[in-house]
């Protein structure tokens, strides 16, 4: 399988802060490649890079074969841009949205009308083509500014936090429209904060902090690495927590346990046997506490991401701000 992207080295300052400190990272085509960091990592860095929208410092980078510092232009035609925001025009129609971008990217009338029909046909807006964009949901005018960086018909895709600001149902809308675009042989660049997205989405992950890889690989090679078991304690009474959590400090093999109130559940990584389980369970009922569930899991990429980088995905750095 050809690499879409080869980025070896990468380094981008703002002044005194590195947005890009040596990044090295290789998409695949026809797969999504989800970037994971919190916040001044240096994601949107990155693909403003790949985009060709700043110039890099040092280091080597390609999309399709095309060098970007070197043919830019190239590198422009085979690629599509959806920011954190949706890029539309309220006033004008779905349908004039996308037929006003195909003009842009240099179809004649005829081409940009067949472009923006067949896009809309494929992010299932057809019945709402001829509705003004204001009336839209936030839902679909996601959707259609994603319709807006494929009717040029792009090699590659990329998503700089697409579902921010969306809900549950529209998330999991986009979610399918994405897959659908990859099972035509799109490939995709996919950052995001939220970690079950990578998961449901990406073929690889890299997670990148302070602007270099620190990790990557599949989601459940990820979570191998770091390493056996989490029990998860659900309590029925609040007040039962602080109890439960430490009681389950003894158990622990990593530096954390997680204390989620909301839900009245404790988390602890354990070893990878069921040995954690039984201690767990020994220590909460031996003291009356009130359990609702007890459970052995593996971990999460949130956990992962804990592990890998000491922070949580939307933890934010005040000091990178031009490094997001």
């Amino acid at each position: 399988m050809s690499a879409m992207i080869e980025a070896r080295g990468l380094v981008k300052r703002f002044g005194k802060t590195s947005a890009l400190d040596g990044l090295d990272v290789t998409a695949q085509s026809g797969q999504v490649l989800a970037v994971l960091g919190p916040n001044g990592a240096g994601k949107t860095t990155f693909v403003r890079a790949v985009a060709t929208l700043l110039r890099l410092d040092a280091g080597t980078l390609s999309v399709a074969g095309h060098d970007v510092r070197r043919e830019p232009e190239a590198v422009r035609r085979v690629i599509g841009l959806a920011g954190q925001f949706a890029a539309i025009e309220p006033a004008m129609t779905g349908r004039e949205n996308l037929e006003m971008v195909a003009r842009l990217f240099g179809r004649d009338r005829r081409t940009a009308r067949s472009s923006a029909a067949a896009v809309l046909e494929q992010l299932g807006l057809v019945q709402d083509a001829d509705r003004l964009a204001r009336t839209y949901s936030g839902g679909m005018r996601r959707r259609l500014d994603l319709g807006a960086s494929l009717v040029g018909a792009p090699r590659l895709l990329l998503l700089d936090e697409p579902t921010t600001g969306l809900d549950p149902r529209s998330r999991i809308e986009l979610w399918d429209t994405i897959r659908g675009l990859v099972e035509t042989g799109t490939a995709v660049l996919l950052t995001t904060q939220y970690l079950d997205e990578a998961d449901q989405l990406a073929s690889q992950i890299v997670i990148i902090d302070r602007g270099r890889a620190v990790a990557s690989g599949t989601a459940t090679e990820l979570k191998r690495r770091v390493g056996g078991s989490v029990v998860e304690v659900h309590l029925r009474a609040l007040d039962d927590l602080p109890r439960a959590a430490e009681l389950l400090g003894s158990l622990k093999q990593r530096e954390r346990i997680e204390i989620d109130e909301a839900t009245r559940r404790v988390s602890v990584g354990v070893g990878a046997d069921r040995e954690g389980l039984m201690r767990a369970m020994e220590a909460v009922w031996g003291a009356n506490l009130d359990v609702e569930d007890i459970a052995l899991r593996q971990p999460n990429l949130d956990e992962v991401f804990l592990a890998l980088t000491g922070t949580s995905p939307d933890d934010h750095d005040p000091g990178a701000a031009d490094a997001a």
